[in-house]
């Protein structure tokens, strides 16, 4: 059998990026004022600044005289921070730097220059520099897309269904009856004729199995890695005999004895595939669920959810891992007063986020009356995130979409398993 590498990505730093790439995709310029920069690894950085300082000397034949200005400052941003760099990270490196209006509007020359810095979740391997009016995102969003695609396969004498584990949910792609007569003559049939019949069909049968695979698992999906299960000997027949393209019988990593094939084959194939598919996100993902559930239904307590409810244990040093789907779209919004340093507090949605904090800003401190206020708004995950740290938390972004992950969304989103239950 073959052996699946995957490639293990953490689940807080993809959300971020994700959520980085929304904000910069919805993001717009008066003009072609918007830079975008990727830096490979391996690129010399005194190459890129000295690039980068050309630009500027050729924004100088820009008409507008604030889309030059915009230019110019982006680019001298972007420049100041690439000397705090030695070398190339790593994986190498993305930068975004514009003049973009403020929060909530503003009239033309209100723009302020923001700079976003991403380290990429893969090694980057191309140099890409631009001024538009828009954020080049697309080489980022590539690298998010799930490449770990592990085929299925569940395979009979009766039917067989294809499968495919990608992202945050198992997949099953089609399936096929045999056609092969069982394995009992029908009268007036000789015992040898009906047997080489039979293997006939099931030779025809095969092969149109094996091109399916193929088209499905190296034209379509191109697959890491393949899992075949079904009941009986019929697998082992079928890997055995080489119907399979040699690609694939090279991709094998497990053969798995079930209950069914087709459709259903698939969905218990998976199932049982856990241990093999150890590192897979989903699989992951659906473990650590199973796990919060197991704790939350024990006698011992270790379980527990809700966004208030976990802080609390989080700040006391009692979670051991907390978990929240990627859709919970909250923010924690804080009010200082300047004058006493009072503190107002708000977990509030995305949509409902600016006209809260302008409504704060514009009343009075609720303990001195000052109008002296200002404000701080963080993506609940960073907030979480930032206690986490302190404590030696673990923080798991699982999918909202998936299955598992609707479980826990009906939990509030929020979740945790804990070191040990402070009420007992």
């Amino acid at each position: 059998m073959g052996k699946i590498i995957i490639q293990k990505q953490d689940s807080v730093k993809l959300y971020k990026i994700r959520k980085t790439l929304e904000e910069l995709t919805q993001k717009s310029g008066r003009g072609t004022e918007l830079v975008s920069l990727y830096i490979p690894r391996g690129k010399q950085l005194h190459e890129v600044i000295n690039n980068l300082r050309e630009e500027q000397g050729t924004a100088d034949n820009i008409k507008s005289d604030l889309t030059r200005t915009h230019v110019v400052d982006s680019l001298s941003r972007v420049i100041q921070r690439l000397k705090l760099y030695k070398d190339t990270p790593e994986r190498g490196l993305v930068i975004f730097c514009g003049a973009l209006p403020p929060e909530g509007g503003g009239p033309i020359g209100s723009e302020i220059i923001k700079l976003y810095e991403i380290d990429p979740p893969k090694e980057l391997t191309t140099f890409l520099y631009r001024c538009d009016d828009h954020f080049h995102v697309d080489i980022l969003k590539d690298m998010l897309k799930d490449d770990n695609l592990i085929g299925f396969l569940a395979i009979d004498t009766k039917d067989t269904g294809w499968g495919l584990l990608h992202g945050d949910k198992i997949e099953v792609l089609g399936e096929t009856g045999s056609g092969v007569a069982g394995k009992h003559r029908q009268g007036g049939q000789s015992a040898k004729r009906f047997q080489k019949l039979r293997e006939m069909e099931l030779t025809y049968y095969f092969n149109r199995v094996a091109a399916t695979t193929k088209e499905y698992f190296i034209d379509i999906y191109p697959v890491k890695g393949l899992i075949i299960s079904g009941p009986g000997p019929t697998k082992e027949d079928f890997i055995n005999n080489n119907y399979l393209d040699y690609r694939l019988q090279d991709m094998v990593i497990a053969t798995i004895d079930s209950s069914y094939s087709g459709s259903e084959g698939i969905r218990e194939a998976f199932a049982k595939a856990g241990e093999i598919l150890s590192d897979f996100r989903m699989v992951e993902e659906k473990k650590l669920v199973d796990d919060l559930f197991r704790h939350i239904n024990s006698r011992i307590g270790l379980g527990t959810y809700g966004l208030k409810e976990v802080t609390k244990l989080l700040k006391n040093n009692v979670v051991q891992t907390l978990i929240i789907t990627d859709d919970t779209n909250l923010y924690r919004l804080e009010i200082k007063c300047k004058r006493c340093q009072n503190i107002q507090e708000i977990i509030i949605e995305r949509p409902q986020l600016i006209s809260k904090k302008s409504e704060l800003l514009n009343s009075p401190c609720p303990n001195c009356k000052s109008m002296d206020s200002e404000s701080t708004e963080q993506d609940i995950v960073d907030y979480l995130e930032l206690i986490a740290a302190k404590t030696g938390a673990k923080i798991e972004v699982i999918s909202g979409k998936a299955e598992h992950g609707a479980m826990v969304s009906s939990l509030g989103k929020v979740a945790a398993i804990l070191r040990y239950n402070p009420n007992q």
